[in-house]
C-alpha cells in the first residue's frame, strides 16, 4: 500500500469499515427487522436517509452509475414503508452489530477520534452525500464514531469522484462499462445488472466509448482509455486530500496504522470482486 497515494490509501482502509451496511448480514438483517425485504429497499433507504424522503431525482443524480428507473423502483416508494429517521437508525444498528462482531477485542477509540477529526473538517461544497452525512448528529460510541466518520468520509470522495467523471464527459452507464473494459471485458454480467442497466443501453454505452477511443472492438480498454482513467482517479484524489491535509501527515499516518487491522476485519465481509471496486486487504504479517 506504500505506493498509493495519501488519499487512496485512506480510503482503502475507511471504506471497508462503511461497507458492512451493505455486505454484512447482521447489517442486512437491520434493515428488514424495521420492515424493509429486500436488499434494494434496504440499500436506497439507508444511504439515501441523510437527504430526507426524496424521490428519485436527486438520486440519481448523486448515484451516478444506478440506471434510472432502477432508482425509480425504490423511491420514492420506500418511503412509504420507512422513515429517514427510521432508516437512519437501522444502518447505525446493522452496522454496529457488524463492528462489535468483526471488531471484537481491537480498541477502536483513537482510530475513532482521528477519523473524526478528518470528517470535520471536508469541504461539503458542491458535495451533495457528503454534506447530507456530515449535517447528521455525531453519535457518541467511539465505534458508532468510526463508521459515522468512515460514511462523512466516502460519500465526500465519491461526490468527488463524480465531478471527475462528469468532467471527463463519462457518463453513468458509460462509467460502468469503462470499468469493464479495464478488466479487459471481464465482469458485465456482475456489474450490469447490480446497476440496472439493459442490453440495449449497455451495447449503447461501448459504442460511445468506442466512438471516443477508450475501446476497442473486443470490449477491452485502450491506451487512451487507461490515460482517461489515470486522470480521473487524479482528480479524485486531489478533491479528497483536504481532510487529510487538515490532519497532517503524521496524524494521518498514525490513522491509517490503527485502521489497518480494523479494515483487514471489516473486509472479510465484504463481497470480492464487489460493485464498488474495493481490493480485499492482506492479512497483517502476512506476506
Amino acid at each position: 500500500m506504500t505506493d498509493l497515494s495519501p488519499e487512496r490509501r485512506m480510503w482503502s482502509l475507511f471504506e471497508p469499515v462503511h461497507a458492512v451496511t451493505y455486505f454484512a448480514n447482521d447489517a442486512l438483517g437491520a434493515f428488514e427487522e424495521a420492515g424493509l425485504r429486500g436488499f434494494w429497499r434496504g440499500y436506497f433507504a439507508g444511504r439515501s436517509a441523510p437527504l430526507g424522503p426524496v424521490g428519485a431525482g436527486p438520486v440519481i443524480a448523486a448515484y451516478y452509475g444506478f440506471a434510472p428507473r432502477m432508482v425509480a423502483r425504490a423511491l420514492p416508494d420506500v418511503w412509504t414503508r420507512i422513515t429517514p429517521e427510521a432508516a437512519l437508525e437501522a444502518r447505525r444498528v446493522g452496522s454496529r452489530r457488524t463492528l462489535d462482531k468483526a471488531l471484537d477485542g481491537l480498541d477502536v477509540g483513537e482510530a475513532a477520534t482521528l477519523l473524526r477529526r478528518a470528517a470535520e473538517s471536508v469541504d461539503v461544497t458542491g458535495r451533495v452525500l457528503g454534506a447530507a452525512n456530515a449535517a447528521l448528529p455525531w453519535p457518541e460510541d467511539p465505534l458508532d464514531v468510526l463508521w459515522h466518520a468512515a460514511t462523512i468520509l466516502r460519500e465526500h470522495r465519491g461526490d468527488g469522484h463524480v465531478a471527475a467523471l462528469l468532467v471527463e464527459g463519462v457518463g453513468g452507464c458509460e462509467s460502468n462499462v469503462w470499468r469493464v473494459a479495464l478488466r479487459d471485458g471481464d465482469g458485465r454480467d456482475f456489474y450490469q445488472p447490480a446497476r440496472g442497466w439493459t442490453d440495449e443501453e449497455w451495447d449503447a454505452a461501448l459504442d460511445r466509448l468506442r466512438s471516443r477511443g477508450w475501446a476497442d472492438g473486443d470490449g477491452k480498454a485502450t491506451a487512451a482509455a487507461h490515460q482517461g482513467y489515470t486522470r480521473i482517479e487524479t482528480i479524485t484524489d486531489r478533491l479528497a486530500a483536504g481532510p487529510w491535509e487538515a490532519l497532517g501527515p503524521d496524524a494521518t499516518n498514525r490513522c491509517a496504522e490503527l485502521l489497518y487491522p480494523i479494515a483487514v476485519r471489516a473486509s472479510r465481509l465484504l463481497r470480492h470482486p464487489n460493485p464498488i471496486g474495493l481490493p480485499s486487504l492482506p492479512t497483517p504479517g502476512a506476506s
